[in-house]
């Protein structure tokens, strides 16, 4: 079991790493307006395959976090019986990251197509979602408050 709670721990860590920056290049996308010269275009292309890339490798680390979570959940049991509510809890924090998880997704398909409508200062704000999911995840788990 501890060896299936180690994995876990690394791929969600290098799941959220991921999920931290694809915004951020959101951030520097949004800067560059649609109507740009060929030098800016390059950049708007280079920071386009950048997050492509970024949200293929992190769905793929997505994987196995979600995977190994059911594993220590379903397997080992953890967080079944009474006294265990922080565990809906953080179920409810995972539902979320996969939700901005797949709402990233979306933001850069936007991107892609030209039709993103969202300022780089949203952007920064939406960057700052996984920061309070891991928290809320990390604090669910290590205090357990009910």
């Amino acid at each position: 079991m501890l060896w299936i709670k180690a994995f876990h721990i690394v791929f969600i860590a290098s799941w959220f790493a991921g999920l931290f920056y694809l915004p951020r290049i959101f951030v520097n996308l949004a800067q560059i307006p649609a109507d740009v010269p060929a030098d800016s275009q390059k950049e708007r292309e280079r920071l386009l395959l950048m997050a492509r890339k970024l949200l293929k490798f992190t769905t793929l680390l997505a994987v196995p976090a979600l995977v190994s979570g059911l594993w220590l959940w379903l397997g080992y049991g953890i967080g079944r019986g009474p006294g265990n509510g922080w565990l809906h809890a953080k179920l409810l924090v995972v539902l979320l990251a996969v939700g901005y998880h797949h709402v990233c997704a979306r933001v850069l398909r936007k991107f892609s197509e030209n039709r993103n409508t969202r300022s780089h200062v949203w952007f920064r704000w939406f960057n700052e979602v996984p920061v309070f999911l891991l928290t809320a995840a990390a604090i669910l788990v290590v205090v357990k408050p009910f």
